[in-house]
C-alpha cells in the first residue's frame, strides 16, 4: 500500500467515526513528531499494539480485500494485568476480510451501525483446515445450530461471538453503506494468533510515497 492511500483512508475514516459519534483517545490524532520521546509513557501503546491499523491482507487491493481497525485498549498475554481488548473496525460495501481463525482469542463481533455485515462461518481443525462440521454459535446470548458455510447476517446492534477454531470471513452487504463494527475479545494478539486459511497476511508492504499523518502501530518501532 501506498503511504498516500493509508493517510487518505485514515482522513475518511476520522469523518465515520465523526458521523457515529464514536470517539477517539486524544493520541489518536498525534502527528509522528508528537510521538518523539514519548516511549516511557506511552509504552503500554506501543508494547500491545493500541492504535491506527490499516491492511490490505498483502493482496494490495483494500477496497475489494482490507480493513480498517483501530485498538482503543488491549492487554499482553506475558503481564495479566489487563486480559481484555476492545477495537473499532470500518467495514465497506463487498470489502472482505479472508477467511481466519484464532487459536487463543474469543471475540464478540458487533454491528455498532451503519450497513448490515455478513460473515460466512466454518469449523476449523487442528490441522488448520475447514471442516464440515455442524457448530453451534451464540447472538446476543441467543443460541443457533448452523452448518459448514452458513452466513450470519448482523444487522445495526446485533453481534456474534466467535470462540476459537471458529474460523470466519466478513464483508459489508452490497447495498447497505459501510458499518461501524466494534470487537470486544480476550487479550487480542496480532502476531501469533491469527490463523489465515485464504493466501493472506496480516499487515502490509508500505510505500513511502508521503509522511504519514498519523501512526500505525505498525510504525512505532521507526518512530518512537
Amino acid at each position: 500500500m501506498k503511504r498516500s492511500e493509508i493517510n487518505q483512508i485514515i482522513k475518511e475514516a476520522k469523518d465515520f467515526f465523526l458521523e457515529h459519534h464514536f470517539n477517539l483517545p486524544p493520541w489518536a490524532f498525534w502527528s509522528p513528531e508528537d510521538w518523539k520521546g514519548k516511549y516511557e509513557i506511552c509504552s503500554e501503546i506501543v508494547k500491545n499494539q493500541l492504535g491506527w491499523d490499516i491492511t490490505d491482507f498483502g493482496m494490495d487491493d483494500f477496497h475489494n480485500h482490507g480493513l480498517l481497525l483501530f485498538t482503543v485498549r488491549n492487554g499482553s498475554l506475558d503481564k495479566g494485568t489487563k486480559n481484555y481488548c476492545e477495537k473499532v473496525m470500518i467495514v465497506k460495501e463487498e470489502q472482505v476480510t479472508p477467511m481466519h481463525f484464532h487459536w487463543s482469542k474469543t471475540e464478540d463481533i458487533i454491528n455498532r451501525g451503519g450497513g448490515n455485515l455478513i460473515l460466512e462461518l466454518y469449523l476449523a481443525d487442528e490441522n488448520q483446515q475447514l471442516t464440515d462440521k455442524f457448530f453451534t454459535i451464540s447472538t446476543d446470548g441467543i443460541s443457533r445450530n448452523l452448518k459448514a458455510g452458513d452466513k450470519v447476517i448482523l444487522t445495526p446492534g446485533e453481534s456474534i461471538t466467535l470462540v476459537p477454531y471458529l474460523s470466519h470471513r466478513f464483508y459489508g452487504e452490497k447495498g447497505k453503506g459501510q458499518i461501524l463494527v466494534g470487537e470486544v475479545s480476550t487479550v487480542n494478539d496480532d502476531m501469533t494468533d491469527n490463523c489465515f486459511i485464504d493466501d493472506a497476511g496480516r499487515f502490509p508492504s508500505i510505500v513511502e510515497d508521503e509522511r504519514p499523518i498519523h501512526l500505525l502501530v505498525s510504525d512505532y518501532s521507526n518512530y518512537i
